[in-house]
């Protein structure tokens, strides 16, 4: 049977302080391969939290995280970075482009340090845009593109180490509607295809494009259809 792309039992995230901050309280969380799921909430609900700990940049203060089966909570820095540039892709509100290198060049370059060989790398590199309908513009600058096709881009950077998990903060929330809607289009696609994301959100046109959605309130995590039903 596969495990859980992610599970999550009883992860707290405690900042010692002054003051002292439980940013993440108890937070049990699954998600199955192939499911998309939301995270809404209000500015400091504890999302950004739950991010850095989802994405392996943070480590929970207690619980357990288990990632493809595998407690990622007691790992060493080192396999954990490897962990995450091998199974978790990441999509961020701002891009995050080096603005003189080509859009073939920007996706090229996340493969570097998973020591990928550098013909593969290309090849890798053009599907992946391809897949994300920029196969036209792997010779341009980000700095030419529109905010939809930069944000593009970045999935196709995201997904071309062929992830477990794709993590997206806000991932519309520099974009106008037109183009929004084309990105979120583009996680219907990717989630039709069979991967497995999670969106951070505290729009709730972007978190109802989900298969599922959660929420998060003072660190304190419920499923929005079980408030609803109750």
């Amino acid at each position: 049977m596969t495990p859980p792309v992610v599970e999550m039992s009883g992860v707290g995230r405690v900042f010692a302080g002054p003051p002292r901050v439980e940013a993440v309280r108890d937070v049990d969380l699954t998600i199955s391969q192939g499911e998309y799921l939301s995270i809404i909430g209000p500015s400091g609900s504890g999302k950004s939290t739950l991010l850095h700990l989802l994405g392996l940049l943070d480590r929970p203060s207690h619980g357990v995280y288990r990632l493809d089966g595998v407690d990622v909570s007691t790992l060493s820095e080192r396999r954990r970075t490897r962990v995450r540039g091998e199974r978790i892709g990441f999509v961020f509100q701002a891009f995050h482009l080096l603005p003189h290198r080509s859009v073939l060049e920007n996706v090229e370059l996340s493969m570097i340090y998973l020591r990928v060989p550098r013909r593969e790398r290309t090849a890798r590199a053009v599907a992946t845009l391809e897949r994300v309908g920029l196969g036209h513009r792997l010779d341009f600058d980000p700095i030419t593109l529109s905010g939809g096709e930069r944000q593009r881009v970045a999935i196709a950077r995201a997904l071309v180490a062929q992830p477990s998990l794709l993590l997206a903060d806000e991932p519309t929330g520099n974009l106008d509607s037109g183009n929004a809607a084309s990105v979120l289009a583009l996680f219907d696609e990717l989630h039709a295809e069979g991967l497995t994301l999670a969106v951070i959100t505290h729009d709730d046109g972007v978190s109802g494009r989900a298969q599922r959605r959660v929420r998060i309130v003072d660190g304190v995590m419920a499923d929005v259809e079980a408030e609803v039903v109750a």
